[in-house]
């Protein structure tokens, strides 16, 4: 049961923007790859590919010209961003502090991504042993954000009521997603601004979260009777 102390029993983590800052990783692989067959590619296009399944983001790469199968171009971009990731995996400010609190409480984390396990594993590699309990992974489900299934299955995962879980995200397919599997969603903005949602709260940074102010900020924000 949730507890009446901090108000949630389980954190939902997305990877991509809200625990690390890969999406500067993304860009650069997006732009080497469309390069290669003298395509234009740049930041401002890459925010169209936030929050999106791989496979959607491959089909936008394709919509601007680039000749290969979706698939492949998820492989090719994956085996970029693993590689950059291996060397140096930037966190976001305050996630590895708001992990560390919260592996202390006690409180069991899932993340929640639609990249792909080989990705996500090579991030989980660089967090202390036991701070993730399982991992959701945008090959392993059937459907992507913004459908709840991930956080549904994030919530199973971790044993818990999605109302008794609160989830992280930076993006909006992400918060329509765990907002529609009705979790405590918490935004966290970063490359692409998040509109005021219904159902979730929006703070500018994890730095210097804790357990004990999370639970604050999700029983004082998100006390409202939940969607189903």
């Amino acid at each position: 049961m949730t507890s009446p102390a901090r108000g949630f029993s389980a954190v939902l983590w997305d990877m991509d923007g809200t625990l690390v800052d890969t999406e500067p990783y993304w860009m650069t692989a997006e732009i080497e790859l469309m390069g290669r067959y003298g395509l234009h590619w740049d930041e401002t296009l890459g925010e169209l590919m936030v929050g999106n399944t791989l496979l959607r983001s491959a089909e936008i790469l394709r919509e601007h010209g680039l000749p290969l199968p979706a698939e492949q171009i998820v492989e090719i971009l994956l085996d970029g961003v693993v590689a950059q990731v291996r060397e140096h995996v930037p966190f976001r400010p305050g996630a590895l502090e708001l992990l560390a609190d919260l592996r202390a409480a006690q409180i069991p984390c899932a993340l929640v991504t639609m990249s792909y396990r080989r990705l996500a594993e090579a991030v989980v590699a660089a967090c202390a042993p036991g701070t993730f309990t399982a991992l959701i992974t945008g090959d392993e489900v059937t459907h992507g954000k913004p459908h709840p299934e991930p956080y549904l299955v994030g919530a199973d995962a971790v044993g818990f009521a999605p109302q008794e879980c609160v989830a992280l995200e930076d993006s909006l397919p992400g918060l329509q997603s765990a907002v529609a599997a009705g979790t405590l969603t918490v935004g966290i903005p970063h490359i692409v601004p998040l509109p005021d949602t219904d159902g979730a709260v929006l703070v500018e940074s994890l730095a210097g979260m804790t357990a004990e102010a999370l639970g604050h900020l999700v029983s004082g924000s998100l006390s409202a009777p939940r969607p189903r």
